[in-house]
């Protein structure tokens, strides 16, 4: 027999669970029991500070937690950390912890989020090569930038652009980025919009390196001193931090017989419910059927499990509500430049504004269709591009382009 049963089993620490169990407070599960589980040893908080304002010092851990230590009591959550689920069997809506607690549970969502993507080159397990994921890395890169101004990033997307402007701009490091691509954020946004950004980094003394292949580490004493490319590029360093992108954390749905998606995720319907009745998924892991982009979607912005947690929550209390949330996502270069971006997508972009001047909005157009949307410094055009893509508008490229053409007109 279980020792113990709760009507809301949120298995995870991250916005998505957290989010959850706000919703299940606010739109009627007051009365139903919630337990919240996370193998991190901290209430679950927001992770884009650990390579902006946390990374910087100008945001603590307070400010970055979801919610303060109190809400959580005063909302009668029961918080778990530093708790993991190791077997879960949705037939019998049983899970069993690490600490061989055995719950009964009526509903669960599974928030497992994603791990880090980790070096394998000759050299990786030296001291002083860093990944972001928690406020413990965050710490680590942090002291590191203390001690040693050398640093060499891998890869040329947003942990190794945000964190390499983070380090240019507050601890005056000399940064080194290294990459496969051969400009900055090209992959997501292709490389027109991402030439702005490694603009920007340049012209604030990063040094990039693109188009080169990690050959291995070097060091001694047991710490990293050197990096070296495939093509002979040798860089030194009094440490590295890698962000080459992370994996959905799938182990325990597999386990537990979930049906996984194409895109490595946990398949999941529109209402966010996997292939188990009363068995919910949210976050890095959910691969949903979307309503709006027609086709099942996984994706890891922050904002997507946030919103996430919402939609599971209601359908968990009953509501049917399909998961039509355009995915919204935020990124700074320091004080360099900010971006928001809602899509996501890829296709034919057309610029409205100026790359130049640093005010733009991009517009992403698959057969005439708008996609996705990406803006810097015009903030108040996202709406309009949110809008796009709900209703698949395919607008006139000319008429987004012009700048004395009312958006809302079309």
């Amino acid at each position: 027999m279980p020792d113990r049963s709760v009507d809301y089993l949120l298995i995870g620490g991250g916005l998505a669970a957290a989010n959850c169990a706000r919703w299940l407070r606010e739109e009627g599960g007051g009365d139903g029991s919630v337990l919240l589980v996370t193998r991190e040893p901290d209430p679950p908080y927001n992770r884009p500070p650990l390579s902006k304002g946390y990374l910087q010092g100008k945001e603590s851990k307070e400010d970055a937690l979801f919610r303060p230590d109190e809400w959580w009591g005063e909302n009668n959550v029961e918080l778990m950390t530093g708790t993991s689920v190791m077997k879960l069997d949705p037939g019998e809506r049983v899970a069993t912890l690490s600490t061989k607690d055995e719950v009964q549970f009526d509903k669960a969502l599974l928030a497992t989020g994603a791990n880090v993507i980790r070096l394998r080159q000759p050299g990786c397990d030296l001291d002083g090569i860093h990944y972001l994921r928690t406020f413990g890395n965050s710490e680590g890169i942090r002291a590191a930038a203390a001690s040693g101004k050398r640093v060499v990033l891998i890869g040329g997307s947003f942990i190794a652009t945000e964190v390499a402007a983070s380090l240019t701009a507050v601890y005056d490091c000399d940064c080194s980025l290294v990459m496969m691509e051969d400009v900055t954020l090209e992959r997501p946004f292709g490389q027109e919009i991402g030439r702005f950004f490694h603009s920007v980094l340049e012209e604030h003394g990063v040094k990039i390196h693109g188009g080169e292949s990690l050959a291995r580490f070097e060091g001694s004493d047991g710490q990293v001193r050197k990096v070296v490319t495939e093509s002979g590029l040798e860089l030194e360093a009094d440490f590295v931090v890698a962000g080459i992108g992370v994996r959905p954390d799938v182990t325990l749905a597999k386990a537990a017989g979930l049906e996984i998606g194409d895109a490595g995720g946990v398949k999941c319907s529109s209402r966010l419910e996997s292939s188990a009745p009363g068995t919910y998924a949210a976050g890095d892991i959910c691969e949903y059927d979307s309503p709006i982009h027609v086709r099942h979607m996984r994706i890891e912005h922050w904002d997507v499990a946030f919103n996430q947690g919402k939609t599971a929550a209601l359908n968990m209390l009953g509501r049917d509500q399909p998961h039509d949330v355009v995915p919204y996502f935020f990124s700074d270069l320091a004080d360099w430049a900010s971006m928001e971006y809602v899509g996501p997508g890829s296709g034919e972009v057309v610029v409205r504004g100026s790359l130049d001047d640093g005010e733009f909005t991009a517009f992403y157009l698959d057969d005439g269709t708008v996609k996705a949307v990406l803006t810097v410094g015009r903030s108040d055009e996202l709406e309009h591009g949110t809008r796009f893509i709900k209703e698949h508008a395919g607008p006139d490229p000319a008429e987004l382009a012009d700048l004395d053409k009312d958006l809302g007109s079309l």
